[in-house]
C-alpha cells in the first residue's frame, strides 16, 4: 500500500539537535518509517528495523557512491572501504581485517591491558582528571601509534584530523566545509609522509604496503587502508570511553552492578553503545526504487541511516532511554551492521573493557566536575570530561 511520504523540517545538524539529538530522533521515528528531510534534500531511515535492512542490503542501499552526505566528499572516497561496494570492498576489507582477527587481538591485549592500568592508576590519585581527553585518548592514541606503526612526525594531529575527517561526512553545512582543509592534513599525511622504510616492520600500515607488492591491492589503496585504521579507531572508540565513564557518573547503580559482577562487562558495553553511540549518522544511495513502508524512496535518491535513533528505537527496545546493563543489547548498530560492520569494533572492544576493568577496581563514585560536549556532524561524544574518583 503506497502512503503519503512525510515531511520534515527539522534541521538534524544545527547544534541545538546535535547537542540533544534524542528528541528530534523521537519526532522523526514517529512521522514515519522514511521521512523526506527538506533541510538535507534527503530521506531519514531512523527505525532500527529499517536501518538495519539498509546497512545490510548493499545491492539496494549503496557505499559505492559514497556514505557522506555532500557530493564533494563522496567523490573524493569513491573507491575506498567506506566508498564501496563488494567485490570491491570484499578485496579491501580482506587485507584491512587480518592484523584485527581475534588470534591476532589476543596478542595485543597484553598491551592494551598494561597501558589502561598505567594511565588508571596515574590519573585516579589526583584531585580530578580530564576523561574525555587525558583519559580516553591515551589507551586508543598509544595502541594505533603502536601497532599501525606510524612515525612519530604527525601522530599529535591525528585526533583533530580524525575528527575532521567525520565532520567532512555530514552535509556541506559551516561545521563541514570547515573541516575539509583540516581532513586534507591527514590525506596529505597519508600519501606523502608514509613510506615502507619509515613504518615499524610487522606493523599494520607495514602489511598493507606488503599486500601492495604481492599484488592483492594497489599502491594507493595501502595508502587509503592506513586511513582506514587511523582516523576510526580514534574518535569513535574515544568517544564510546568517554560516554560510557560520563553514563556511569550518571548511573552510579549501574556503576555499582558493573564492579560486583565484571561478567557483566560485555552486555555493558553493549548497553553503552547502544545508548550513545558514537557514530550516528551516514549515508546510503539508493540503486533502484525501493519501498519502505509504502513511501517510495526513488533510484538516486539519498537516503540517511541514522545509527543513533535505531538504537532508541521504541519498536524495538523497551524503555529505551533507561541505561541498564543487564539489557540484552547485542544487537545494538552502534558500530554499522553487514558489509561495513566496522572492522576495528573488537579493538575497541578491548579498550573499552580494559579501561572500565581498570577503574572499577579503584573508583567507587565519579564526581562529574565539568562537561563539553563536542559537535560533529557525524559523531556524538564529549570534548572534556572533568571528573573527581573517589577511590574504593
Amino acid at each position: 500500500m503506497t502512503r503519503t511520504q512525510p515531511e520534515s523540517d527539522i534541521d538534524l545538524f544545527c547544534d541545538d539537535v546535535l547537542r540533544d539529538p534524542y528528541p528530534a530522533y523521537r519526532e522523526v521515528r514517529n512521522l514515519g518509517a522514511a521521512v523526506w528531510m527538506r533541510p538535507t534534500g534527503m530521506y531519514a531511515l531512523s527505525r532500527f528495523d529499517d536501518v538495519r535492512e539498509a546497512l545490510r542490503n548493499w545491492e539496494v542501499y549503496s557505499s559505492a557512491h559514497g556514505a557522506a552526505m555532500n557530493p564533494e566528499i563522496n567523490a573524493a572516497i569513491a573507491g575506498n572501504t567506506l566508498g564501496s561496494d563488494p567485490p570491491r570492498h570484499q578485496q579491501l576489507r580482506n587485507v584491512l581485517v587480518r592484523p584485527l582477527m581475534p588470534a591476532a587481538m589476543r596478542e595485543v591485549n597484553a598491551l592494551i591491558e598494561s597501558e589502561a592500568e598505567k594511565i588508571v592508576s596515574a590519573l585516579v590519585e589526583g584531585p580530578s582528571f580530564d576523561a574525555a581527553g587525558t583519559l580516553a585518548q591515551h589507551l586508543p592514541l598509544t595502541v594505533v601509534s603502536h601497532l599501525v606503526g606510524l612515525p612519530e612526525d604527525g601522530r599529535e594531529r591525528m585526533i583533530e584530523w580524525g575528527n575532521a575527517a567525520f565532520n567532512t561526512l555530514g552535509p556541506s553545512n559551516e561545521r563541514g566545509l570547515a573541516a575539509r582543509q583540516v581532513a586534507m592534513g591527514l590525506i596529505e599525511y597519508a600519501f606523502t609522509k608514509i613510506r615502507p622504510d619509515v613504518l615499524k616492520p610487522g606493523s599494520w600500515a607495514a602489511r598493507a604496503f606488503e599486500a601492495a607488492d604481492r599484488g592483492e591491492i594497489t599502491l594507493h589503496d595501502a595508502r587509503g587502508l592506513i586511513l582506514d585504521y587511523v582516523a576510526p579507531s580514534l574518535d569513535t572508540t574515544i568517544f564510546a570511553i568517554s560516554n560510557a565513564i560520563w553514563l556511569f557518573a550518571t548511573h552510579p547503580d549501574q556503576w555499582d552492578l558493573l564492579r560486583q559482577d565484571l561478567s557483566m562487562m560485555p552486555g555493558a558495553i553493549n548497553e553503552v553503545l547502544r545508548l550513545e553511540s558514537p557514530v550516528q549518522i551516514f549515508s546510503r544511495y539508493v540503486m533502484r526504487d525501493v519501498q519502505v513502508d509504502g513511501v517510495t524512496l526513488p533510484q538516486g535518491s539519498r537516503a540517511m541511516v541514522m545509527y543513533g535513533s535505531a538504537n532508541r528505537d521504541e519498536r524495538k527496545w523497551s524503555e529505551p532511554e533507561r541505561f541498564d546493563i543487564r539489557r540484552k543489547a547485542a544487537e545494538q548498530l552502534a558500530f554499522g551492521h553487514g558489509e561495513h560492520l566496522c572492522v576495528g569494533l573488537p579493538l575497541a572492544r578491548l579498550e573499552m573493557r580494559a579501561i572500565l576493568e581498570a577503574l572499577a577496581r579503584r573508583v567507587k563514585r565519579f564526581e562529574i566536575l565539568r562537561v563539553e560536549r563536542g559537535l560533529n556532524n557525524t559523531l556524538r561524544g564529549i570534548k572534556h570530561l572533568e571528573v573527581a574518583a573517589h577511590l574504593a
